[in-house]
Parts: structure tokens; sequence; C-alpha cells
């Protein structure tokens, strides 16, 4: 439980036990409980409506937010999983399979944290390491040879910065899937689901069209990491987390997203259903746009899109 619901989910508990006890012996009317649902949802708009970014960043790590390997089973038909860079092994911080969506055919490359200690360790926790993002790119290089659109899930704290990672080139795996990406002669939609930090966000997450999830956070750094490296205290995490400007309406008037996703109130783990819908009428409408653009514009306004991001002032 996250600490702003709290109160909510003291008074469901609450309301759940009136309604149990009012089974056996009314003592209370159906008016009195519809006035006790109305103040149960009025709480709820009012601890939703005045979440601070903090607070957003633990939803976006809530241990129920859906992960990727729920977006390929909820939206995905006929997913075969593809494995191994072909040079050291196979990295399992990233999933990448062919799959149909609406029987519109698509690469998909996702990171995926896992969701119980089993998992995580076998997923390294979302943390690839090099011979992931070299999967990824030869994956996304088997889609463009077949003309195959790539659809990118982002869920990261970064790349694993171990010492392996670096000695197998941690640094030169990313930015060779950012220059590849780039000029990739397929439509790429990047979808961020949850956390997209620093060079592990980025390292599959140059598209034609990049949306987030409202609660999603995107960063060149966590808010931990920020606060150790600026304040020397990761107590200042919250700080950090609001000076960062991390959220998809913070993003997107300086270019970095596209489009937003809305959750529903709460955050994506109250009804994935809603969520899993939305992120597929988007990735379909998203598709019909960019397939009616020819090669040379697609990949044109894809260099565009990404050489003119931010904003300055100059005085």
């Amino acid at each position: 439980m996250l600490k702003h619901e709290k109160q909510i989910k003291e008074y469901e508990k609450t309301l759940t036990e009136v309604k149990q006890q009012n089974q056996d012996n009314q003592l209370w009317s159906d008016d009195e409980i519809q006035n006790l649902e109305g103040k149960l949802d009025k709480l709820k708009d009012k601890v939703y409506s005045e979440l601070t970014t903090w607070q957003r960043v633990e939803i976006s790590r809530h241990p129920d937010r859906p992960r990727s390997v729920d977006f390929l089973k909820a939206i995905c038909e006929d997913f075969t999983e593809l494995h191994g860079d072909r040079s050291f092994r196979d990295d399992e911080a990233i999933i990448c399979g062919l799959c149909k969506i609406e029987g519109e055919k698509f690469m998909v490359v996702a990171q995926e944290k896992g969701c119980d200690t089993e998992s995580r360790l076998k997923r390294n926790f979302g943390m690839p390491h090099p011979e992931g993002y070299r999967k990824a790119l030869r994956c996304m290089q088997l889609a463009a040879k077949f003309r195959i659109p790539v659809l990118s899930l982002v869920d990261t704290t970064g790349a694993f910065a171990g010492l392996a990672a670096e000695e197998r080139g941690q640094g030169w795996a990313i930015a060779k899937n950012l220059m590849e990406m780039a000029q990739l002669p397929t439509p790429v939609i990047v979808m961020l689901i949850g956390e997209g930090c620093s060079g592990g966000a980025l390292g599959i997450g140059v598209g034609d069209r990049v949306a987030m999830l409202e609660h999603a956070y995107y960063s060149v750094i966590s808010p931990e990491g920020c606060a150790s490296i600026l304040w020397r205290d990761s107590q200042k995490k919250e700080l950090a987390a609001e000076t960062l400007k991390i959220h998809p309406e913070e993003l997107n008037p300086l270019g970095v997203i596209d489009d937003i996703i809305r959750e529903p109130q709460g955050g994506a783990h109250h009804n994935p259903e809603q969520v899993y819908k939305g992120v597929k009428e988007y990735i379909l409408s998203a598709l019909s746009e960019l397939k009616e653009l020819p090669l040379e514009t697609l990949l044109e306004q894809r260099y565009q899109k990404f050489r003119k991001m931010g904003k300055f002032e100059v005085e």
C-alpha cells in the first residue's frame, strides 16, 4: 500500500465491514450507505488530484502496476519470443519477439523487471546488460528487413552499471542502438509504461512516436541518484523528483514525448484492463498514421523530432 492511499484503504475497509454487518442486521439505511460511498469518492478525488511528483514516482513503481509481460499477454496475439544477441548470451531483462495486434504485425522489444524475487533476479530487475541492447538491435534490424513495425516498451531504472557490463561495452551498445534506431527503415513506436531512466531507457527509446502512461516518468537519472549527486543526500529524492521535471505533462511541451495515455484514477494498477485498451488503441492509431508516410519522410521526421527537442532562451 502506498502512503498516500492509506486513508483510502482504511475507509474502504470500514465501508466493507459496515456493508457486511448490514446484511445480518440492517442498522444503516440505503441512503446512509450511499452517503458513505459518496464520501469515499470525494476522498479519492481529493487524494488523487493532489498527488506530488514523488507520489507519482511511487505509483510508477507499484508492485501491482502492469509490466511488459502483462501488456504482451493483453494486447498481443501469436507472440513468438526471439532469444540471444548472437555474440554472448540471452539477456532476459529485455524481451524480444514477433506478434500481431489486431492483425497488424509487430516486432516487440520490451524491458521487463519481474514481479517476485525469483523473476526479478532472472530479469536483473529490468536493468539490461550490453547483450540485451544487442539482442534488441538484432531483432529491430530483422524487423526492418521485412518492413515490420517495431513496438518498444520502456520500463527500467537504467542499464546495468556493473563492471561486467562495462567490460562488455555497455556505453557503446547503447550508443550503437541510438544511431541505428535513428535510421531504422520501418515505423518505430515507443511506449513508456513505468520508469524510463537514463541511457537504459534511451537504448530502446528512439522512435517516430514516443508516448507515456500518465504516471510513468522519464529522466536522465532516478530521483535518488540525482539527490545523491547534487545534494549528497538520497533523502532529498522528493526535491530531486520535483526539480527534474520527469512527468509527461512537463515533457510534452518540450517535444521529448508526443502523447500521454491517461490512467485510471490512482494509477494503472487500479484498472489494468482500461490501460491495456488505451495503449492498444494508441499503438494502432499511431501505426495507421506512420504507414501512410514514404520511407524518406518517415526517417527525416524522426531525425528532426530528436534534433529539435528541448527549448532554450538566448539573452
